[in-house]
């Protein structure tokens, strides 16, 4: 097969799972054999761009002239079988749906955010779960909230592009949702049921796991939807040392409330921002994993990678967070609680005392449902399928 694979990079200087998972998934089509042809584009670069260029770029979120110049150059060269799209903003636009299917290209796209409905993403503000653009024409509170970039003429502009797209959305061919959560969203946006599969991200295996460490390991963005301030509150209704150590890693506006703590409490230990072989050494540290986000969480890389290093993971009960955990199968891959410092402090003694009783039950899931082999035959399925659909949708048109 020939695959176009389309993204917008996310700035390097902030950290994205997003853009981890492209890059492993072109990796992983690539060994199996598919032919990909890489469209991608970075925020990065607009840094570098002339006055010209920049002054256009308010209206590329609409339409990006220049990337549907190169786009329909590369489909008219190498005709694919597919376009994969991830995400579009800013510098390419929706619109490249349109140019696909102009040139007889059907398009998948692996929905990460719920950037259909919500300006930022998140479903998530002012710290709290935020959904009051649902089922709008218009995201106006977006805009009256500055809910994208902290700007209210930049959220105008997001809140007119999602009205403006609306079509475009909802003429994809195949929209992969990361989890069941996800295919929900999608099917409250008006996507039919037939139009949405299931497909979660993978990571590449790392081998055995290490024997368990010791305590908790809270790895990711320091921001306010990912829960720290409620695990911070959790973690101090209990005892200093009752719980074993606690790690946190990343970095983030959060920062100082992670330093503070870490002053304050010998239990508590900074990591910093960390590469690749500092996750490695923290996961094979620690016994369980935490995924304390406040928000409807899509797909947190990290707990795949806690599921990868055989480590049960403790999470809240919120977006697919559940799904990653397993917590409705017979041998879930941990546990998962109300996002409330109660019921979380309740649970933490019990994730320790239980950790190696349900760190193969972590191993398995991450085998059967997140590896590279299981997940990238479900995605070249999804491809043909979706090419003979689109085939099969031509013919009966002649």
């Amino acid at each position: 097969m020939k695959i176009v694979v389309a993204h917008n990079r996310y700035r390097e200087a902030q950290p994205s799972g997003e853009n981890t998972i492209v890059d492993a998934e072109i990796a992983q089509l690539t060994a199996a054999g598919v032919e990909v042809l890489p469209f991608l584009r970075s925020s990065d670069e607009i840094a570098s761009m002339s006055r010209p260029a920049k002054a256009l770029l308010p209206i590329s979120p609409i339409y990006a002239p220049r990337a549907q110049r190169e786009l329909g150059r590369l489909l008219a060269e190498h005709q694919p079988d597919v376009l994969h799209l991830h995400n579009p903003y800013p510098l390419l636009s929706p619109w490249v749906v349109r140019t696909a299917h102009q040139y007889g290209v059907p398009v998948v796209q692996t929905v990460h955010n719920y950037r259909q409905v919500c300006s930022s993403g998140l479903y998530f503000r002012d710290g709290a779960i935020c959904q009051d653009c649902r089922g709008r024409a218009l995201g106006v509170p977006a805009v009256v909230h500055r809910c994208y970039r902290g700007s209210r003429a930049q959220s105008a502009l997001m809140a007119t592009t999602l009205a403006v797209h609306r079509g475009t959305w909802r003429s994809v061919d195949r929209f992969i949702a990361l989890t069941t959560s996800i295919a929900e969203h999608l099917r409250d946006y008006g996507i039919p049921e037939q139009r949405i599969v299931v497909k979660p991200n993978a990571i590449p295996d790392p081998g055995a796991p290490a024997p368990l460490g010791t305590g908790f390991l809270f790895l990711g963005r320091l921001s306010p939807e990912k829960g720290l301030d409620l695990l911070l509150d959790a973690w101090r209704r209990h005892p200093e040392g009752a719980l074993g150590p606690l790690r946190v890693a990343g970095d983030g506006e959060l920062r100082p409330l992670v330093e503070a703590a870490a002053a304050e409490r010998a239990d508590v230990t900074f990591l910093g921002p960390l590469g690749r072989d500092g996750v490695h050494a923290a996961l094979a540290a620690s016994a369980v994993v935490l995924a304390t986000s406040t928000w409807h969480d899509v797909l947190p890389t990290v707990i795949i990678e806690a599921l990868a290093a055989g480590r049960p993971v403790l999470g809240t009960a919120l977006g697919g967070i559940p799904f990653l955990v397993g917590a409705d199968t017979p041998e879930p891959a941990g546990w998962v609680v109300p996002p409330d410092p109660a019921a979380l402090a309740a649970a933490l003694p019990a994730a320790a005392a239980e950790a190696a009783s349900r760190a193969p039950a972590a191993r398995a899931r991450y085998e059967r449902t997140f590896h590279p082999d299981v997940v990238t035959r479900r995605l070249l399925d999804i491809y043909a399928d979706t090419a003979r659909t689109a085939e099969s949708g031509r013919r009966s048109a002649q």
